[in-house]
């Protein structure tokens, strides 16, 4: 689908009321009572509950295995425990959640194209073990995910419930790398890669969302924009804290404290082209803080500026 048409069948079905009482019919385990933002923010991205589909049971081969991934798309390679898996973006882009279990810790590895941000959560909180899927909803042009034992609502960009029994819980997020799958490879010779059960189910490789990176306003999200950096400009987000991804490639490395943040290129952007492969290079970014250990990676991730600027409106992003 060509991106000016994308963009206007987004535009017409985005402005659904955000009112409790009509969710109720498709929501009827979810205690509305309870929220801690303002229903107002809450619209419709397009599809309904569970219309973008979670990946429940991921498949995997082994890195030499792998057949019709370019070595410069991007992944998110995470290891737990000595087992190592990566998740490219041409599947995330379909799917947007993945519930596995890596190195015996129950995982949530996530991705919100309209943010760029890809976030893995442990899914265990309090004692349970959680399982997430999509609501078809946005807040802040973010992916607002569910929980299947509560149906909570809650918000992909800082893993923290907003609606229902969850409301005000936050889920730990867990260090991984967005990277290029040749520098996953390297990494982890002996890797697993999440493969689709049905790979004409989708067409994974191609980017539905073509152009949208270089956009002047981002899609569905009306809110303030941030100062000094163009709204659709990647950081590199720790926490409360991000950095311009092109002020890391400027520099190659940066240290700012107990940070230390490298840049390497060889990654496509997946928001580019029509065919991710295409994209163009935008480069990939390790973080590390320094422990007594020495340098060790940190849980981060590389988003849009208005994103990290909607959730952390008070936070300034280092741009030189």
């Amino acid at each position: 689908m060509p991106m000016i048409i994308a963009l206007m069948v987004l535009l017409l079905v985005s402005p659904a009321l955000a009112d409790p009482l009509a969710w109720k019919g498709e929501w009827p385990r979810t205690d509305f009572t309870r929220y801690s933002i303002d229903y107002k923010e809450i619209r419709s991205g397009g599809p309904p509950k569970d219309g973008i589909p979670a990946i429940d049971r991921p498949h995997f081969v082994n890195v030499s295995a792998v057949r019709g991934l370019p070595g410069t798309e991007p992944v998110i390679g995470l290891k737990l425990n000595g087992d190592a898996r990566a998740y490219p973006l041409r599947i995330l882009m379909w799917h947007e959640i993945v519930n596995d279990t890596v190195g015996t810790t129950p995982v949530a590895v996530t991705f919100c194209p309209l943010c760029n941000s890809g976030i893995v959560f442990d899914r265990r909180l309090e004692g349970r073990e959680l399982d997430f899927g999509t609501t078809g909803k946005l807040r802040h042009s973010d992916l607002v995910m569910y929980d299947r034992q509560t149906e909570s609502w809650w918000q992909q960009f800082v893993g923290e419930g907003i609606v229902g029994k969850m409301t005000g819980k936050k889920l730990k997020i867990l260090p991984a790398r967005l990277e290029s799958f040749d520098q996953f490879r390297k990494r982890h010779p002996f890797g697993k890669v999440l493969v689709p059960e049905n790979p004409r189910a989708r067409d994974y490789g191609r980017n539905a969302y073509a152009g949208y990176d270089t956009l002047d306003r981002p899609w569905l999200y009306d809110g303030e924009m941030p100062d000094g950096i163009e709204p659709l400009a990647r950081v590199v987000a720790v926490g409360d804290r991000a950095w311009s991804l092109a002020l890391i490639r400027e520099k190659g490395q940066l240290t700012d404290g107990d940070f230390r943040l490298r840049w390497n290129p060889g990654q496509n952007s997946a928001l580019d082209s029509k065919t991710i492969a295409e994209g163009r290079d935008v480069g990939s970014v390790v973080v590390e803080m320094r422990r007594a250990e020495g340098w060790q990676d940190v849980p981060y991730h590389v988003a849009f500026a208005f994103a990290f600027h909607a959730f952390h409106p008070d936070a300034k992003i280092t741009t030189r």
